[in-house]
């Protein structure tokens, strides 16, 4: 090899794979690190005060009818935003029906829980506390009543002017502050900036999941498409629940594999402990692919690299009336 032929094979072996819109010539079309700006809707603008108050909220079990259950207790940022169960706990040690999703990075979803029945997160934080396998409060009275006995009647006048605790600007903060929970940085994101290297079977699993399909759905810097497809597990209808029509039956909202290796159990039933056989399950269901242990163990190396950095939340200090319980219930 010519002098020159060396020094060019040298400087490519430094500088590593040559970069096409700003994303590396390896990586597949669409792929790309998560986006940095959240999206939020006109009426519902973030301050650093809505923030704050949305996490008083998240963290609070007074939003729960027996004082138990907060926003954390099922999504818990301790642990990837999800609690790790196959179905939550909620009021009276009841269990719901779904596995819960992971809160972070939701801000980035055209629509909320495996069913698609909340457009955005106000909506979703909307759901819980009247759910009554979950927070259980008779009425939105109620729970706003709780609330004006723990204190928060002058918080939530600093942050939407007076007489502004309603149960829309509850749902409002929460939603505020759940839009700062983003996980920038994941390895594969510092690679596709060219500003860190993945393992050579992550890099294989990288194109597995191209060639399989999987990408068809699991799409974009967000690997979802936000769309619902149809998973035929299990006796859920899924978003038929929602709509009513029959077309709908067994179609659930396909989820991001964003911090995915954090989320066991999987599926909108929990049924599967594990990544590696998850990631066998859908090829089979799916895409009609039987998966060798390499290919599955690389898949999984590529997951790996989408946990991105977690957010650091610091325990909220709760307002609480002095001398007085609160009307908490069984």
């Amino acid at each position: 090899m010519s002098r020159s032929l060396c020094f060019l094979a040298l400087t490519l072996l430094i500088a590593g794979p040559a970069f096409a819109d700003g994303v590396p010539a390896d990586i597949p079309a669409g792929m790309g690190p998560l986006p940095g700006v959240v999206p939020a809707p006109a009426d519902n603008p973030a301050s650093t005060r809505k923030i704050e108050l949305g996490k008083q909220l998240y963290f609070d079990p007074a939003l729960s009818k027996s004082g138990n259950v907060s926003c954390n207790s099922c999504h818990n940022l301790a642990n990837g935003g999800v609690d790790n169960q196959r179905f939550s706990i909620g009021h009276q040690w009841q269990r719901g029906g779904r596995n819960a999703p992971t809160v972070l990075n939701a801000a980035f979803w055209s629509s909320q829980f495996w069913d698609g029945r909340a457009a955005q997160l106000e909506d979703q934080a909307k759901g819980p506390p009247m759910n009554p396998l979950e927070m259980a409060d008779d009425t939105a009275e109620q729970l706003i009543a709780r609330l004006k006995d723990a204190g928060y009647e002058p918080l939530f006048s600093e942050v939407f002017g007076e007489n502004a605790l309603t149960y829309d600007n509850m749902a409002k903060a929460i939603a505020a502050f759940e839009r700062t929970l983003i996980t920038p940085d994941a390895p594969f994101d510092l690679y596709a900036r060219g500003e860190g290297k993945i393992s050579a079977a992550a890099k294989r699993g990288m194109y597995k999941v191209e060639e399989l399909g999987c990408t068809g759905c699991h799409a974009g810097p967000l690997f979802t498409d936000n769309s619902f497809q149809r998973f035929d597990y299990g006796t859920d209808v899924g978003r038929k629940a929602v709509t009513g029509n029959a077309e709908d039956d067994h179609l659930f909202r396909v989820q991001s594999w964003r911090n995915i290796a954090l989320t066991a159990p999987y599926f909108h039933d929990g049924s599967i402990a594990t990544l590696n056989q998850a990631v066998r399950v859908m090829a089979k269901k799916q895409l009609d692919a039987d998966l060798s242990d390499k290919d599955a163990s690389d898949i999984v190396a590529f997951l790996n690299t989408l946990t991105g950095k977690q957010p650091r939340v610091t325990y909220p200090l709760l307002p609480r009336p002095s001398g007085k319980a609160l009307d908490f219930r069984d």
